[in-house]
């Protein structure tokens, strides 16, 4: 199915700050009407991704939509894995992995009718490599790679591509609450020696969620200064 950009409309969750931000700000120079769903106030909508009953509520005040960038995500405590509270496991698994589902669920069936649709699921490079004292967040991103690849199989003959991407350590709010110590680990790994920017991944999910992309789909791409190796 073809479309022009004006005619199309994105879905961003965690679009009040951050890369989800960003990412409204890109999509919205290319024409393409977007809605965010956020905990935040300014938000289009209001809603816990976590909880399903919210998300239907919110796919149903939405309608469809073409373009689908799940940016919501919590990092979690700092702690060896034998300190963590099950609770705040279960915690960051509900919002940067159920969260995800939920907003995969409520919007790939409208996707699937009309043909063509791009998902964008964020992760990170702590679910390749795994970050220390990070056990939560790593395994949850971790779970959103394999969920991007099962879904992109599924979807593969349908006209809607679900690809993840996969950032180091940029500099966003959520990254700016991360525990020092930690933050300049994960720093120090970067061989271009910087963090990077929120319009650089930006960047990287509007090609991602474009008419360019043709033939990817339950991929993940890396966008880490160099620090990714496989």
């Amino acid at each position: 199915m073809s479309q022009s950009n004006d005619s199309r409309t994105a879905v961003i969750t965690g679009g009040m700050s951050g890369l989800g931000a960003a990412a409204a700000t890109r999509l919205r120079a290319d024409g393409i009407t977007v809605h965010t769903i956020d905990l935040a106030p300014g938000a289009d909508v209001q809603a816990d991704v976590s909880d399903p009953a919210a998300v239907e509520a919110a796919a149903a005040e939405l309608g469809p939509a073409d373009i689908l960038v799940n940016s919501a995500g919590i990092v979690g405590p700092n702690a060896p894995l034998w300190q963590i509270d099950p609770a705040d496991w279960d915690k960051v698994f509900a919002v940067n992995v159920r969260g995800t589902f939920n907003m995969c669920r409520a919007f790939v069936p409208h996707m699937r009718a009309r043909g063509w649709g791009r998902i964008v699921n964020l992760a990170s490079i702590a679910g390749k490599d795994g970050n220390p004292n990070m056990s939560p967040y790593s395994a949850s991103k971790a779970a959103v790679i394999a969920l991007t690849k099962s879904l992109g199989k599924e979807l593969a003959t349908t006209g809607v591509l679900v690809n993840a991407i996969a950032p180091a350590v940029i500099a966003t709010p959520m990254n700016a609450a991360t525990d020092p110590e930690a933050l300049a680990h994960i720093t120090s790994l970067i061989p271009m020696k910087r963090v990077g920017r929120p319009e650089e991944v930006a960047e990287l999910i509007a090609w991602l969620t474009s008419d360019h992309l043709t033939f990817s789909t339950g991929a993940v791409y890396d966008i880490t200064g160099g620090r990714a190796t496989y």
